[in-house]
């Protein structure tokens, strides 16, 4: 790897010290105490959002002394989130924030060595695309992609790279799914045989910014640099604040909700994709003018070729009932593993009686609680739960300090999205999706799927 100039300094610090840095055994919060802000890791904030007021924000302030981080950035193409990104993050770090109108000034300025990326679903692998081409590590919010073409390209630029990414998959620093997909690939579990995952609320204004809109201005805001890649309509200020609810800009459920539940059974299956999918739904609630359905079920196919088994997966998902409590349950033919109450049980599997008709034998899992093997284990599977984000940033911040793989690299965000573009696909042809490992293409009725 090349030097970085951080690199030299932090190496010469040492070496003045008297100590010599070897290969293993020497982590950033031991040679933060050594070096000083010469060191320090500059983040620049690409995209004031809410995910990132909400999450990243408490996430960061909670390790950034520890490891020597200092957020000195923030680009916007809003004025309004441009000025208050610079003005909440002036309080916290209690220095001046330089603002910027987009990202290419931002690079351009070379005061960054790593970013936040939380801007549109759509946005956000163009984005880290940038962010590599800008010579910065990145956390970078799921969806991954929303087209297999920003997916390929954001793929192939960030593997030529050596650049740290973190996907914003965050349940894969939580210790009990650690602990369920341990247990899972040990072989203990059994064969996967199905999945069931469901995140259901009643929230009208989910997703909504009414009040927002109102503020939204077209003179106040770079419409084209929002579009990208995606054709040219007219300024809307619902589809720039409330994207999640209009395609191309958001598949909506599959890429904001299904994305963290699929990419658990990718982690655990060791699977890259379905085979298959097939989906339902519609808006049949909120009828307020958006295109992404409030509710959907999904059905997935999944081959493993190694153990000649496969199994499905079902997501189901809708936004006028129900209380905020994802669930992920697994189930093997000796018994269940069920995220909910992060418990490994026989319920569900094959008893000696049943067995005994055919001249089998008993196949029970036993009673085990994911606390047994991991010390801290998180209390459900709800993303929003700040234990998890703050584990998962901490990992990125470790590893833009010690080059390691982060605990979401990539790859994982590149299987989770070909997951929610076959979903989305089936979603808006009524067609059952597939995958085409060669052209790296969702395919449906024989044709490449386009938006």
């Amino acid at each position: 790897m090349r030097k970085s100039r951080r690199s030299f300094i932090r190496e010469t610090a040492m070496a003045g010290a008297g100590i010599v840095l070897s290969k293993v055994g020497f982590t950033a919060s031991s040679y933060n105490k050594i070096i000083g802000s010469n060191d320090r890791i500059r983040v620049g904030v690409v995209g004031f959002s809410d995910r990132h007021r909400g999450s990243h924000i408490p996430a960061f302030m909670n390790h950034y002394k520890e490891l020597n981080f200092d957020v000195v950035a923030v680009s916007d193409i809003w004025k309004k989130r441009r000025e208050d990104g610079a003005a909440v993050w002036k309080d916290k770090m209690q220095h001046d924030i330089t603002a910027f109108k987009n990202n290419e000034d931002l690079y351009n300025s070379k005061m960054v060595d790593a970013v936040f990326i939380s801007t549109a679903d759509f946005q956000h692998a163009l984005h880290a695309i940038e962010a590599v081409k800008g010579n910065c590590d990145a956390y970078v919010e799921k969806p991954f992609a929303e087209t297999m073409e920003d997916n390929r390209a954001a793929l192939k630029v960030i593997q030529a790279s050596d650049k740290i990414i973190q996907m914003g998959s965050q349940r894969r620093s939580g210790n009990n799914y650690k602990a369920a997909a341990e247990y899972v690939q040990s072989g203990k579990f059994g064969n996967i045989t199905m999945v069931e995952l469901t995140w259901n609320v009643n929230q009208p204004g989910r997703w909504r910014r009414p009040a927002l809109v109102a503020q939204l201005k077209e003179e106040d805001v770079d419409w084209k640099r929002f579009l990208m890649n995606r054709p040219y309509e007219n300024f809307d200020p619902r589809k720039y604040l409330e994207f999640r609810l209009f395609w191309p800009y958001s598949s909506g459920m599959p890429g904001q909700w299904m994305s963290h539940q699929i990419d658990t059974v990718h982690w655990f299956s060791q699977l890259k994709h379905p085979r298959s999918v097939v989906a339902n739904g519609g808006v049949y609630v909120w009828k307020d003018g958006r295109q992404n359905w409030d509710t959907t079920t999904a059905v997935f196919d999944y081959a493993d070729d190694k153990t000649n088994s496969g199994f499905q997966v079902i997501f189901s998902s809708r936004m006028h009932n129900g209380d905020e409590n994802p669930s992920e349950i697994y189930y093997a033919n000796g018994g269940e593993l069920n995220l909910i109450t992060n418990k490994i049980s026989p319920k569900g599997g094959l008893h000696e009686k049943e067995a005994a008709a055919m001249n089998m034998k008993a196949n029970l899992l036993p009673e085990l609680s994911l606390s047994e093997m991991s010390e801290k284990v998180v209390a459900s599977a709800n993303t929003g739960g700040d234990m998890l984000t703050s584990n998962h940033v901490h990992n990125w911040m470790e590893c833009v300090r010690n080059r390691k793989k982060p605990n979401a690299p990539v790859e994982a965000g590149y299987s989770h999205s070909i997951a929610t573009i076959m979903t989305n696909a089936a979603v808006r042809t009524g067609y059952k999706a597939t995958f085409d490992e060669k052209t790296q293409e969702v395919m449906v009725n024989g044709k490449v799927f386009k938006y």
